[in-house]
């Protein structure tokens, strides 16, 4: 039986007599959906934020962005239409709102202050409240530590208007009118990727219109997947986050289905059993109104907030459960059985229509048996805990290997994946710079060391005060063990002795 390390230790200490994390409040937001009739098409200004931006770098969206405290000071006259009479909660899922006794109304103080503001610094244009129309309310998801309260606005802006948007700010690559139809064209195609609402408001205008289709914008019963909210950013890559005690500042372990028809489901990892009813549902949602039913169960690897609901799914779904040999060693000593193994290179074509080609990739470094899985069709990379949308990886010895590591950070970004989907935290669209950004972390981190170890301080303890100055004395046994795993490669490429 192999021995747990530091680092499973700590994850089964913080699991036992675990309760879900609390739900921090969201950010209020606003965001306005531009639309105008041309050659009687429709058609919506949406832009593509800046690649370097912290939240959703890359995407393409509608102009928006945070309250701030001076809208809250700002007075404006007028109210938009159709905000009086709508229900705050519409359509918000459970796993949505959990944990948020009080959303509080749909126009907070500064809202609509915050929404032209946002408006006029992305597009350069000015309106009185009065013009905007209310289109619902969305929450973020539980993907990061900042979420958003977002209400959406209609505004119609025909092309006789004097001036027309343009991208007006440095959080904006540019900006566009484009026909809701080729918008989702170029989604589908893998070509742009965009948030749920952003979704869902470009499915409702291409099919109704913004008068139509104002209901089904303010009540979205059917972005839902029963108490979840369909996350699709990219075709074929759906995200279910799970409340899961794993390292922090994590909270949520994100669990995947992979596939248009018949798919997989990846790292179903919450312990709770609110937790795992809720993705059943789901996924019985899924099934019902997709047509996208779960074949198996695939893991990443064996750590605790990855297979917390694997047995119980395994028994509901009756689908057999692969994973790495590695994996699989390591779950036998926990009574988890593996009924099939992944390997290195294999290529599994998911059926449906169109088929959904992945590619699996054996990447140790983190754990022995951890593995990646690449979308062929459109470049989507579940990473695993390869990289994390916030917070960091911990490899730790003999279980994790720093030269394995950087190996398989290398040999992803080689691949020149067209988005990250991790474990825990938010999707990235910058794959590449985001893996280029891990090896550039741990390879300064290293050179620290190295020149910490010519200092004379041999020992990790030593060594920590020098090379984590960016790290709370709490984690210093986890960042002891990383530097532990620093001095072996180091060792291992001949540049310290023994």
């Amino acid at each position: 039986m192999t021995e747990p390390s530091l680092y499973e230790q700590v994850l089964a200490q913080i699991e036992q007599g675990a309760t879900p994390p609390a739900t921090k409040p969201p950010r209020s937001s606003a965001s306005v959906v531009l639309w105008r009739r041309r050659d009687d098409e429709l058609e919506v200004f949406w832009v593509k934020r800046a690649e370097q931006m912290p939240f959703m770098g890359g995407f393409h969206a509608f102009p928006g962005g945070g309250l701030s405290r001076q809208d809250r000071e700002v007075q404006v006259e007028g109210r938009p239409v159709g905000v009086d009479g709508a229900p705050e909660r519409a359509a918000l899922p459970v796993a949505v709102t959990d944990g948020i006794e009080d959303l509080g109304p749909i126009l907070t103080p500064g809202l609509v202050a915050c929404a032209l503001r946002e408006l006029h610094e992305e597009t350069g244009l000015e309106v009185a409240a009065g013009k905007l129309v209310y289109a619902g309310r969305w929450l973020t998801p539980p993907l990061g530590p900042i979420r958003f309260d977002n209400r959406f606005f209609l505004l119609e802006w025909p092309e006789i208007e004097g001036r027309q948007p343009t991208a007006a700010s440095s959080e904006a690559e540019y900006g566009e009118w484009i026909r809701p139809v080729r918008a989702l064209e170029r989604w589908r195609s893998g070509d742009v990727m965009t948030a749920p609402p952003i979704l869902h408001i470009l499915e409702v205008l291409d099919a109704e219109g913004p008068q139509r289709g104002l209901g089904r914008l303010r009540e979205p019963l059917e972005a839902n997947l029963g108490p979840h909210r369909r996350i699709e950013f990219r075709p074929g890559v759906l995200l279910f986050p799970l409340k899961t005690p794993t390292l922090p500042p994590a909270t949520y372990t994100n669990s995947y289905v992979l596939g248009t028809e018949r798919v997989v489901l990846v790292d179903p990892g919450s312990p709770f059993d609110t937790e795992i009813d809720r993705l059943q549902q789901a996924v019985a949602q899924l099934a019902a109104k997709a047509g996208r039913k779960v074949e198996a169960i695939w893991l990443t690897h064996h750590h605790p907030d990855h297979i917390g609901g694997v047995e119980s799914l395994r028994r509901t779904l009756e689908v057999p459960v692969l994973a790495h040999a590695s994996t699989a060693e390591r779950l036998q000593s926990n009574g988890i059985s593996i009924d099939d193994e992944l390997v290195d290179g294999q290529r599994v074509v998911l059926e449906g229509d169109p088929p959904f080609p992945v590619r699996v990739f054996h990447t140790p470094g983190h754990a022995r048996g951890h593995l990646c899985f690449l979308d062929e069709t459109h470049g989507s990379l579940l990473a695993g805990d390869l990289v994390a949308g916030f917070g960091t990886i911990v490899v730790d010895p003999p279980e994790g290997n720093m030269e394995d590591y950087l190996t398989s950070l290398r040999r992803m970004r080689n691949l020149g994946p067209r988005a990250l989907f991790p474990a825990h935290g938010p999707a990235t669209k910058n794959a590449v710079a985001k893996l280029d950004e891990y090896l550039q972390h741990r390879l300064r981190r290293e050179d620290r060391i190295l020149q910490t170890w010519r200092a004379g301080r041999r020992v990790p303890r030593e060594i920590f005060a020098e090379v984590y100055d960016d790290v709370p004395p709490i984690a210093q046994p986890l960042a002891e063990r990383q530097i532990q795993a620093h001095l072996e490669r180091l060792r291992a490429t001949g540049k310290i002795g023994e």
